[in-house]
């Protein structure tokens, strides 16, 4: 049957439908995302409870002229779905396709590039002050989530544009959500906020009725307002955001779009910043959404169905026939919170602490052990890494677990109040490397490079999952700040512990002998190097393997031992090239005594954002797989033969 969403492709083909057929509309874009993402994978809940919010705003605006600034970007699907993009939506955050959150590169209507929380006011002001400057009268309309208010930085741009008077609608879209339930004050103070309609419309005709008294009734007015101004700040809503110098409309119910239209037009001509509070459902319209919306949050891809993305290879394993390494492999996240939970039982000063991801980097689980050791910050990544130092000055031993790309977020208290105390908290990096179809955003690939630069931290790197767990002890035990990355994934079980070398600071572990060159892998990558050194094998070709474990302290004996038996080096890691693993590599060599210098080569992300793709279709790309480790390999020994064979001809005596 044809519905309205198929004679809709653009904006202006939503303005032309009758208003009393946009709540069927909504719910046919409700129907096709859930369609299309049980195909594709992606952010669902935000989206659903934003249908009837995304298509009251395009009805009435042209954000083709207007602008429209989504914080964090993943509840924007039903807003790609009326720009433009709805038959690009089965390629939904695949390798060529639409990225899963805003992208200014994809769209004229995405302002920004988003995925990280709480900027949206602070960009959307910055557009609504150069207008004002310039003279432009557009419409700027920024929409934000009950939990990124939570981020300072939300506060900090209200607080700005209230004291400067810009015209901006700022929309609060609270649902009660992040990916878990939001936390927090600011969370209980907005489930108390009901009648802030009634107090607003009590206002305006008490107003009015006092402006038309004859002589008195102006002083009486202001007299009034005045008690209303005072009573308001016990009993009415809004107060908070007043007080930061905007008109608070609300709460409206998100989910009436005639409510929505109405309230939309009347602020639409109020000067200065408007807060318009909308209650929305997140996950509506998707099953057993209604008690767990937390299970709406994101849908995995099913390959299965008619449309849906590429299979990826699975992953070879290579097994060494000295260290036996097991084939079992679960993800990383879940070998790092298996680890966390055992630490936890040993030692009751362990304690954990998240920026609202509790699920996501395996903190949940401890939580549910141990209920009273585990915190949740919201997102609010500075807080939480100053309230783990706190912890850590407290004696006991926080572990905050904070995806790569979110700890970029807390840099300076990273330095602060943490490395400059040098107080023992250990970050646990989950997502570190490319993560995939989260794209440019999301990828943990500068970790290295902004935490190696700061005294007094230790870096390190798991290969496999039995090494998280030692490194998780080993770091609880140093006494001194120290991060561990992991990746996304699965992970093997690896080598079983009784077969290894316990961890020790600043030391690495040979896994293969070899004669022709060396891999020096970090992490993840060293199962890809294993692999490679196999591919290198059966083209006569050997290669050693070394499991760096650390990047700062590196192993400088490590670095001198095969400087003096290799002429070619190779350092593996899945990072940034400036400032990574290699770097750290050719700095170590460097404070070596004079001596022999080989050929190194670095392996790591070119200096360029990575757009969103499968995680093995990213490695493959970049040649960080068993396969293109292989070929760069295999290219520069062949090379570096060729070389020094014609050198040695020049050099030979003439007769």
């Amino acid at each position: 049957m044809v519905g309205i969403l198929d004679s809709i492709s653009w904006p202006e083909d939503l303005k032309k439908v009758n208003r009393a057929e946009l709540p069927k509309l909504a719910e046919e874009i409700r129907e096709y995302i859930l369609e299309v993402v049980a195909t594709t994978g992606g952010h669902l809940g935000s989206g659903m409870g934003a249908v009837e919010l995304t298509l009251a705003l395009h009805y009435l605006f042209d954000f083709q002229e207007d602008r429209l600034v989504f914080d964090v970007g993943h509840q924007c699907y039903p807003h790609k779905i009326l720009t433009g993009r709805k038959e690009q939506m089965w390629t939904l955050r695949q390798k060529g396709g639409l990225s899963g959150f805003t992208n200014r590169f994809e769209s004229p209507y995405d302002v920004y590039t988003m995925g990280h929380a709480g900027t949206a006011i602070s960009t959307a002001l910055g557009i609504a002050k150069g207008d004002q400057i310039r003279g432009r009268k557009r419409k700027v309309v920024a929409v934000v989530g009950d939990a990124a208010f939570g981020c300072g930085v939300a506060f900090e741009a209200m607080n700005h544009g209230g004291a400067d008077n810009a015209n901006l609608l700022v929309i609060l879209n609270d649902n009660n959500w992040s990916i878990s339930k939001t936390v927090g004050a600011l969370s209980s103070y907005l489930s108390k906020v009901r009648a802030g309609a009634l107090y607003q419309k009590a206002k305006k005709a008490v107003h009015q009725m006092l402006q038309s008294v004859p002589l008195v009734g102006e002083k009486i007015d202001r007299g009034l307002i005045d008690s209303l101004e005072l009573l308001k700040t016990t009993i009415a809503p809004g107060h908070i955001f007043e007080a930061l110098g905007s008109e608070y409309f609300g709460p409206i119910d998100g989910h009436d779009i005639n409510a929505l239209l109405d309230t939309f037009q009347q602020v639409n001509e109020i000067p200065g910043v408007v807060l318009c509070h909308v209650k929305t459902q997140k996950g509506k319209g998707v099953p057993g959404s209604q008690d767990r919306p937390d299970r709406a949050h994101a849908a995995k891809p099913d390959p299965a169905k008619k449309g849906g993305p590429r299979t990826a290879a699975t992953e070879p394993v290579i097994v060494i026939p000295s260290k036996p390494r097991s084939t079992h492999r679960i993800a990383w996240t879940k070998w790092f919170s298996d680890a966390l939970i055992e630490e936890g039982k040993k030692d009751e000063r362990v304690v954990a602490i998240t920026a609202a991801m509790p699920e996501g980097t395996g903190v949940a689980a401890f939580q549910d052990v141990f209920p009273k050791r585990c915190f949740d910050a919201g997102i609010a990544e500075q807080h939480a890494i100053a309230f783990s130092s706190g912890l850590a000055d407290a004696g006991l031993k926080p572990v905050c677990a904070i995806y790569s790309t979110f700890l970029q977020r807390g840099y300076d208290q990273v330095f602060q109040e943490v490395l400059l105390q040098g107080l023992p908290v250990v970050f646990a990096l989950d997502r570190a490397g490319v993560v995939g179809e989260d794209g440019a955003t999301h990828n943990g690939i500068f970790d290295l490079a902004f935490l190696g630069t700061i005294p007094g931290i230790v870096l390190m790197a798991p290969m496999d999952g039995v090494e998280v767990g030692m490194m998780l002890e080993f770091a609880l035990k140093l006494g001194k700040p120290a991060a561990m990355r992991f990746a996304r994934g699965a992970a093997p079980e690896g080598i079983a512990r009784e077969n290894r070398p316990a961890i020790a600071l600043g030391k690495s572990e040979t896994l293969r002998k070899g004669e022709d060159l060396a891999l020096v892998a970090y992490g993840s990558e060293v199962e890809y190097a294993l692999d490679a050194a196999e591919l290198l094998a059966k083209d006569g070709i050997s290669a050693e393997v070394v499991n760096a474990r650390f990047a700062k302290p590196f192993d400088q004996k490590m670095v001198d031992d095969l400087r003096k038996r290799f002429p070619l080096v190779l350092t593996v890691a899945d990072h940034s090239r400036c400032g990574g693993f290699g770097t750290k590599f050719l700095q170590s060599l460097h404070d070596l005594e004079p001596g022999p210098i080989p050929r190194v080569r670095i392996l790591e992300i070119p200096d360029a954002f990575q757009e969103h793709a499968s995680r093995s279709e990213l490695l493959q790309d970049l040649g960080l797989d068993a396969v293109g480790i292989a070929r760069t390999a295999k290219r520069e020994f062949q090379d570096l033969a060729t070389e020094r064979h014609y050198i040695s001809r020049l050099r030979r005596p003439r007769a």
